[in-house]
């Protein structure tokens, strides 16, 4: 049994895959003040076993970046380098602010300590003709690290009470020797009050001072807290097993996630993009935008055919730089508040009621009775306009309480001199705008037409507002998978171990072989190899992939040339012969002709670093194609009720429209929906507009298409 968990802002949603191919959903509020709570409760209402394997989507490290709440974290670096944090990069978010701010380092001045040691970039930097390790020409001690030093600033950080400690040295990617013994020594005079302890050249062996610097630091920053979590987590799953959600759509086991915290920061949605592709892909569709909308935020992600990763991650404004799914995250979501700004305008978000107080409609109360919520929320809007039924929510679980909502609304249409429904279609329309400029960021500006993708919409609210926010960037077709509103969940049952390793290398391209690249990647394949099979895989189960991050020399940037394709060998030696021969620099070549526009064959290239993708693959649901129940939906029929929808003959403004009501879970293969309609079912609601009209496929997916009516 495998049992996927994602905690969101909301709601906590399960899928439980039980071994008869069975899959079992359920939804919770999320327990706030200790998320383990409500997932200790959701495995007892789903009965799920002491064999059962957890996988957890892990908010903690996003939440400790984005609140400042992490540990009390000290940096040991190279003298004259303490303030690289404080330097980071020339670039300016914000060109025009009169008055630039840039987040706070993590690490206060005064836990930053410098010693005196030296790594040599080169063999020229050293004026020695002794190699440094294989691989590479540099990482020749040109001072060594001295002890005492060593010891007197370990000291005076034990003396500080941290909780965890990064250490980045100049070059140590090149050799991690003086990183190593700046940690061993912090164990040994630590002893019981030893901190949590981060090297970059196990978090980031990679040239580019200050990212690496500032990765390691969130490592350390998250580390304490992600490992306090997970133990208290641990100790109440009974002995039953937990892998935790990466950033990048690979799950690790939780002692690794304790390890390196820093590539949990956006488990959560990477799992609606594995799970959210993986829908599409069966249902016919790989050029997908999806579209996940929860209660606190939204996330959308462009996949052109594959999920897309990116290594320019930031969390909070700080640079983040491990491999992760490509997601744009706004402050959109069912729980996002309502306000009035000082000039009188309308706003909505990025401030979210979150499950506590929760929305104004559901009721929540202190326990003297008093109620928690008063502000108005994107969800008591959809209540408002008749998207939302009162008796539907969570399956009839949870009962909406439309009248405080339609009170509260009141107030606040009043103070924007708007009557009832103009207010609350008000809100809706912000929200959308707000999340509409999200997919034309990762569609649009990046030279992608929005028009040739499916729109692919989950989370407990993206069903709600995926055809209206189609049809502004004429997006022809959304899909809704069967569970929408647990589908983050689903992605993490789907997902396979992956584990990511790199490592900087400088090497001229012409003048690298088959044999050097073997050299080169030996130490990473039989490190890759030996983590995954301590995560329970077997030899068999495992796939790596490397690649070749290039550029021409002299440019800042890399782009990743894969060596091997996912269907093919996996094994370095298998590559046909040298480097040139086996393509890499014409690859190279082309990838800059598609990324750029133009390519230079004459043009020396350079090879940075070396990059392993080690993939464990597990047992996988099996997805079943469901008989066609005929062409009549009316069994799913549940009434007619007045809904809000745009006025065709107003701009800006809705009017009630006579709308069909469906249960989803009577509709079958076959079954098509003519919008208006409002489809019921226990984790979501979907809203199909005039004009639009949904079939249900073979897999059970809702396929909604404009102008098919």
């Amino acid at each position: 049994m495998i049992l996927g968990i994602d905690v969101g802002g909301t709601f906590t949603d399960f899928v439980l895959l039980d071994g008869t191919g069975q899959v079992s959903i359920h939804k919770l509020l999320t327990s706030a003040r200790d998320q383990s709570i409500a997932i200790l409760q959701g495995i007892s209402d789903l009965e799920a076993g002491p064999e059962t394997i957890i996988v957890h989507g892990a908010t903690v490290a996003t939440n400790a970046l984005l609140e400042r709440r992490g540990a009390r974290t000290a940096l040991v670096t190279t003298k004259g380098f303490a303030d690289v944090l404080e330097i980071g990069r020339q670039a300016r978010p914000d060109l025009y602010a009169l008055h630039p701010t840039r987040p706070a380092p993590l690490v206060p001045a005064q836990l930053r300590f410098e010693l005196p040691e030296r790594v040599a970039p080169s063999r020229a930097a050293a004026d020695s003709e002794t190699e440094g390790p294989p691989g590479n020409r540099g990482g020749i001690v040109l001072l060594p690290l001295d002890r005492g030093a060593t010891d007197a600033v370990v000291q005076r950080i034990l003396d500080q009470g941290v909780e965890a400690v990064a250490v980045s040295f100049l070059f140590s990617f090149l050799n991690p020797a003086h990183e190593r013994l700046v940690g061993d020594r912090l164990a040994e005079l630590g002893g019981e009050r030893t901190p949590h302890i981060s090297l970059s050249s196990d978090v980031l062996p990679e040239y580019r001072e200050y990212e690496r610097t500032s990765t390691t630091v969130i490592n350390a920053y998250v580390g304490p807290l992600t490992d306090r979590y997970l133990a208290h987590l641990e100790e109440g799953l009974e002995g039953r097993r937990l892998r935790i959600m990466q950033s990048n759509g690979g799950i690790i086991s939780a002692d690794s996630a304790r390890i390196l915290a820093a590539r949990t920061a956006l488990s959560g949605p990477a799992g609606g993009v594995v799970g959210a592709f993986e829908v599409a892909r069966r249902a016919g569709f790989e050029q997908v935008i999806t579209f996940d909308m929860g209660g606190t935020s939204t996330d959308v992600s462009l996949c052109p055919g594959q999920i897309q990763e990116t290594m320019e991650g930031a969390v909070a404004g700080l640079p983040l730089r491990l491999p992760i799914i490509d997601i744009h995250t706004v402050g959109a979501g069912g729980g996002s508040v309502a306000r009035i700004d000082p000039g009188g305008a309308l706003r909505v978000g990025p401030e979210s009621a979150g499950s506590d107080p929760g929305p104004v409609c559901y009721g929540l109360t202190s326990e003297d009775g008093q109620r928690l919520a008063e502000d108005i929320t994107v969800t008591d809007a959809n209540l408002v306009l008749g998207r939302l039924d009162a008796n539907h929510f969570l399956g009839g679980r949870m009962v909406l309480d439309q009248e405080a909502a339609q009170v509260y609304m009141q107030d606040l249409a009043r103070r924007l001199s708007l009557p009832l429904e103009a207010a609350a279609w008000g809100i809706i329309q912000i929200a959308n705008s707000n999340m509409e400029r999200a997919i034309r960021h990762i569609s649009v500006e990046r030279g992608h037409d929005p028009r040739r993708f499916a729109l692919v919409a989950f989370g407990g609210a993206g069903p709600l507002h995926a055809c209206e926010l189609a049809q502004g960037l004429h997006i022809p077709r959304v899909v809704i998978p069967p569970h929408p509103g647990v589908l983050s969940a689903l992605g993490m049952i789907l997902a396979d171990v992956v584990k990511d390793y790199s490592q900087t290398v400088m090497l001229p391209a012409d003048q690298v072989d088959a044999a050097t690249l073997e050299q080169s990647f030996a130490a990473i394949f039989e490190r890759a190899r030996s983590e995954l099979l301590s995560e329970g895989l077997s030899e068999g189960e495992i796939q790596l992939l490397p690649a070749l991050d290039m550029r021409y020399q002299g440019q800042s940037y890399e782009l990743t040339i894969p060596l091997v394709s996912r269907a093919s060998g996996t094994r370095i030696t298998e590559i046909e012969a040298g480097l040139q021969a086996s393509r890499a620099i014409d690859d190279f070549h082309h990838a800059h002709q598609r990324r750029f526009s133009y390519a230079n064959a004459a043009e020396p290239v350079e090879i940075v670093n070396l990059r392993l993708k080690a993939v464990g693959k597990t047992s996988k649901p099996e997805f079943v194609r469901v008989p066609s129940g005929g062409l009549n939906p009316k069994a799913a029929h549940a009434g007619y009720k007045q809904v809000y929808f745009a006025d065709p003959n107003t701009p800006r403004a809705a009017r009630p429209v006579p709308t069909a009501l469906y249960e989803r879970a009577r509709l079958s293969p076959g079954n098509i929906v003519v919008g208006p309609a409002v489809i019921f079912q226990m984790d979501a609601t979907t809203v199909i507009p005039p004009r639009w009209a949904a079939t249900v496929d073979e897999w059970g997916n809702l396929v909604v298409e404009i102008g098919q009516v």
